[in-house]
């Protein structure tokens, strides 16, 4: 009997231990349940503020994706390029005169017209750009009348333009050439043909004089001006 009844002690001892570890357990159900609801409680806020912490990498993305702006300035760079690059372009389609080849007398065709009535004591001398590009005309027409008079035509000083002759494709420059004074007793000589060349070239171009009978000139009144885009008054009356 004291045996069994020993075993029931122990039993109810165990029994009891059982319980009571149970219940401490369960009663944390105050403590653990607090506990674990504290700690969902603190990762609970976790995910709002990872929100934040989303929209914060979202707006620093740009700033922090330092290659995008790479990206960006390498297509400013470009821009930039092809802003200078437009600098160089804007300096070959509108050519300075510097960088302007000279026209020669392939590329230029040279007419002569009257210039007022009788008795014609000047001509216009006509060159236009044949060409497809622009060329820089300089200086004056060099011309000799006469096969007696070797020496060039001299130039008017006053009718040089203030600055170069650059003719587009297709564009003419005119030079006022002075013959005679008109003058009965003036000693003049004919022309029917003429001999005019193009500064900076050896080559002669042959231009043909105006009129039926050709054109008459003194030697000692002649002079020719400048090449100029337009005939300017005043400067080109000479």
């Amino acid at each position: 009997m004291r045996t069994f009844r020993n075993r029931t002690t122990v039993l109810a001892a165990a029994a009891t231990a059982v319980l009571t570890l149970t219940v401490t357990a369960c009663g944390g159900d105050g403590s653990g349940v607090r506990s674990a609801g504290s700690a969902a409680d603190s990762s609970a806020p976790a995910p709002a503020s990872s929100a934040p912490a989303a929209e914060s990498a979202e707006s620093a993305s740009p700033s922090t994706g330092t290659p995008g702006s790479t990206g960006t300035g390498t297509g400013t760079g470009k821009n930039a390029g092809a802003t200078r690059g437009a600098g160089t372009g804007k300096a070959a389609t509108s050519p300075t005169a510097a960088s302007t080849p000279v026209c020669t007398p392939k590329s230029i065709a040279i007419s002569a017209a009257r210039q007022d009535g009788p008795p014609y004591t000047h001509i216009v001398l006509t060159a236009k750009n044949t060409s497809r590009h622009s060329c820089r005309l300089t200086g004056f027409p060099e011309i000799q009348f006469l096969e007696s008079h070797r020496e060039n035509v001299p130039a008017v000083a006053k009718s040089r333009p203030a600055a170069p002759v650059v003719l587009a494709a297709g564009a003419p420059a005119y030079a006022r050439v002075k013959l005679s004074d008109g003058g009965v007793d003036e000693h003049t000589e004919p022309v029917t043909d003429f001999a005019v060349t193009l500064r900076g070239s050896d080559e002669v171009i042959a231009v043909r004089a105006p009129g039926e009978g050709g054109i008459a000139v003194d030697p000692a009144k002649w002079a020719t001006g400048y090449w100029t885009p337009q005939l300017r008054n005043g400067a080109d009356d000479f």
